[in-house]
């Protein structure tokens, strides 16, 4: 951990520690100090002290995930001016005291209310917020002021001193200012708890789903406030369970910020899911209902940019031909654009998720990287089937270099060493009959050592490229080259018909090179060569009966991989110890298309 963030947590720490002792102070001393008829039930004076303590644990949590640091640090306030009367016994002395605390002793709803309004953003999101902020803050100066400069020591709750601020006697107007900004306080709260309900009602899902349980604790709270408040200017009391719903509702509206947030921060979390699922790229269609999904709203749209006719447009490629923001003002427009500026989508979304910009900021990084993603995808597979072309053409060309090179070789030098030999031969005959003995036995000898130079020659002809391959394919030629290993093998070959020359020729590498692998290193002592077309698919398996152990990264199976690779092929190679070595190769004809 950064040492400048564990020192944040630290003082976030102390700072919570303070205003939860100062309020438990309070609440204790006060309830010692005050006799046991005026004692609340103990219930209540417990459940009176957790109230503060829920909104300070909740600071700790709205300091961590919170989308500002105001509403934290308002929690942290509250214990402060959540100021049981009781304390006035505690403090009646203190003249100069208990003005200033009796004067701020409800404020605890102007900081509440401007919770509510600086909710889920943060901030006050519109003119209303600041609006009704600014009343009550006024309010509640006003109130203090007037507390302070006016009132009278509360006689039916401490005996304190004289106030010594007082500057006239007017018990009227303290009087007025008192109930005043109690109701003024309802009235604030009502209208706030409306408004929260309405939009609530009124919202979308996205709208609901960030409100979460804000409007049910706002509205207890304001009902509960407005019943208390009816009663005290009747200079009634309220029942103890109107006043116990009371304390619930306040609690819980730190409860329901913190939950509201963390709901918000968990559809960030929902960016990453969303970005699995378009990992291969921007299927518009699917990546429209992915986002719609995500964002829990069924009215997101996406119109993708058409750099050709430089408009956007949507999945299926019609343009938008009117604002697709709605006049109404429910929806709000996300461009979408790459790292150079060049466009890539336009969102639609409800406009409440704006209070999330860092939900739409992953969104746009989501998209963005898909597009990015499906690009280079399409790039690359471009390439792989560029190399992959280019290494057929190598391939065949090799094929076409040896069969030029197998025809020259059997049209041109083996035909002149066959005539060179019969000549030789009609020249020993003519020795012979000459009499000259010694020269007929040395051309019989030259004659021998051009057979074997032309045997030779035509082993390697038929090597580079086999005339039977070309003339009969692969039912004739496997079989013959079979029939040249030391190894006996048995030959299944049903190829049906001729297969594209790359193809047979890729065959025939393949059972040449397993052949002779099985003749050098196996130690077999029979194999089996099978080859069928099934359903456009050449499968070559050659098998032996040998030591196994062979190495698929050696050179031998290497050279027979890549030259499966390069006709678009498979090859798997099987070969425990002591069990024989299978060669499995499957090749799709219609790659050589």
């Amino acid at each position: 951990m950064a040492p400048g963030r564990r020192g944040r947590i630290i003082k976030r720490t102390i700072a919570i520690a303070s205003v939860v002792a100062l309020s438990l102070t309070m609440e204790i001393t006060g309830f010692i100090a005050s006799t046991e008829a005026e004692r609340p039930e103990v219930s209540y004076v417990t459940l009176h002290a957790i109230v503060p303590l829920v909104f300070a644990a909740c600071a700790g949590v709205a300091w961590s995930i919170g989308p500002s640091r105001v509403p934290a640090r308002l929690m942290v306030l509250f214990p402060v001016v959540w100021i049981p009367l009781t304390f006035l016994r505690v403090i009646e002395d203190l003249g100069w005291l208990w003005p200033l605390l009796y004067g701020v002793h409800l404020w605890w709803g102007l900081l509440t209310g401007i919770l509510v309004l600086l909710y889920p953003r943060g901030d006050f999101g519109d003119r209303f917020a600041r609006v009704i902020g600014a009343i009550a803050l006024v309010a509640s100066v006003t109130y203090l002021l007037g507390t302070v400069l006016l009132a009278e020591p509360p006689a039916a709750l401490c005996d304190c001193a004289p106030n010594p601020y007082r500057i006239m006697d007017a018990p009227v107007v303290a009087g007025v200012i008192d109930i005043g900004y109690r109701l003024i306080g309802v009235l604030l709260a009502l209208v706030i708890a409306g408004r929260f309900l309405v939009r609530w009602i009124r919202g979308s899902v996205p709208a609901r789903t960030v409100a979460f349980l804000m409007p049910l604790a706002l509205l207890a709270w304001a009902t509960t406030l407005a019943a208390q408040a009816v009663t005290y200017a009747a200079n009634a009391t309220a029942p103890q369970v109107l006043a116990t719903v009371s304390l619930v509702a306040i609690a819980s509206i730190p409860v329901s910020f913190v939950a509201g947030i963390s709901h918000t921060r968990n559809m960030r979390a929902r960016v990453a899911d969303l970005m699995r699922i378009t990992r291969e790229g921007a299927d518009r269609g699917l990546w429209a209902e992915s986002l719609a999904r995500t964002l829990r709203d069924a009215s997101v749209r996406v119109y993708w940019w058409d750099e050709e006719r430089g408009r956007y447009a949507d999945a299926a490629g019609d343009p938008i031909e009117h604002d697709p923001a709605d006049r109404n003002g429910d929806h709000s427009l996300l461009p979408v654009a790459s790292p150079t500026g060049m466009p890539i989508a336009l969102i639609r979304h409800d406009r409440v998720l704006t209070d999330n910009m860092r939900l739409l900021d992953g969104v746009s990084s989501a998209l963005r990287l898909s597009v990015d993603n499906g690009r280079l995808r399409s790039e690359i597979e471009r390439t792989l089937e560029q190399v992959r072309q280019s290494r057929a053409r190598i391939v065949e060309a090799g094929d076409e270099a040896r069969r030029r090179i197998e025809r020259d070789l059997h049209d041109g030098a083996q035909q002149h060493l066959v005539s060179l030999g019969m000549r030789l031969r009609l020249a020993a005959n003519q020795a012979r009959d000459r009499g000259v003995e010694p020269l007929g036995v040395e051309l019989d000898g030259n004659i021998a050592m051009l057979n074997d130079a032309l045997k030779e020659l035509r082993e390697l002809a038929h090597g580079i490229h086999p005339s039977l391959l070309s003339s009969g394919g692969l039912a004739l030629a496997v079989p013959e080259l079979a029939g040249r290993c030391p190894v006996p093998f048995e030959i299944d070959v049903q190829a049906e018909g001729r297969l594209p020359e790359v193809i047979e020729s890729t065959a025939y590498f393949v059972v040449a090179e397993a052949l002779a692998n099985v003749a050098k290193h196996a130690q077999a002592t029979r194999g089996w060569v099978r080859a069928h077309l099934v359903d456009g698919v050449l499968e070559l398996v050659v098998r032996d009966n040998g030591v196994g152990g062979a190495s698929p990264d050696g050179s031998g199976m290497l050279g027979i991989a890549d030259r499966v690779d390069a006709v678009g092929g498979q090859l798997t190679v099987e070969s425990p110890a002591g069990a024989g070595t299978t060669i499995t190769v499957r090749i799709p004809t219609a790659s050589a298309g």
